[in-house]
């Protein structure tokens, strides 16, 4: 028995309905609370919530990590092993500079979060995620960068921070890097890089 014919405009909206109903369906699934993106999301407001309000504290209270980069450079709390002593930065003008550069890289650092956490946030309807994706990494590698080459290796072994007990900055630096290292990879797991040849 023959089947009716079904019109090619009967055909086309039921496909745009269904094309609709599972975008809609898959949109509804990235707002919740365990979907990949969201977490990218969170965890990237996170990073940019700290890494203003560490800004916003050394600008408003500028002495009190003054203090602990001036000893730093000075090596002033260190074993003082004469083979060392000869790296300490004992310029009052120089030790304030590397601490105002600090403070601007923050700064940039947390600007630079902020957008991207805007991007998650706006591209979550969308599916749009390359942007958000792409700030996030810019402002998680300044992160790194700044906890890693900046604490890590020139405060931590350069300037021999390690062998201070007073102004020792090690450990909360391994813990911004872990944060932003884990950030990072979330950021970039299969789920969270969603592009638009993906969506169409």
């Amino acid at each position: 028995m023959a089947q009716p014919h079904r019109p090619n405009g009967a055909d086309s909206g039921a496909r745009s309905t269904a094309t609709a109903t599972a975008t809609a369906a898959r949109g509804s699934g990235l707002l919740r609370l365990g979907s990949l993106p969201v977490a990218a999301t969170a965890l990237t407001a996170t990073v940019a919530v700290y890494m203003t309000l560490v800004a916003f504290g050394n600008i408003t209270d500028f002495g009190t990590n003054q203090q602990f980069v001036q000893h730093v450079l000075s090596m002033d709390t260190t074993f003082k092993d004469p083979d060392l002593m000869w790296r300490a930065v004992e310029s009052p003008a120089l030790q304030n500079a590397a601490y105002v550069a600090i403070i601007v890289w923050e700064t940039l650092t947390a600007l630079v979060l902020l957008a991207a956490t805007w991007f998650w946030i706006t591209g979550l309807r969308r599916e749009a995620y390359d942007r958000a994706r792409a700030a996030s990494t810019v402002g998680l590698v300044m992160v790194l960068l700044l906890f890693g080459l900046g604490f890590l290796a020139i405060g931590g072994e350069w300037f021999a921070m390690w062998q201070s007990s007073d102004w020792n900055g090690l450990d909360a630096a391994a813990r911004n890097i872990a944060l932003a290292a884990f950030t990072l990879l979330v950021v970039h797991l299969p789920g969270a890089r969603r592009t638009a040849a993906e969506r169409i």
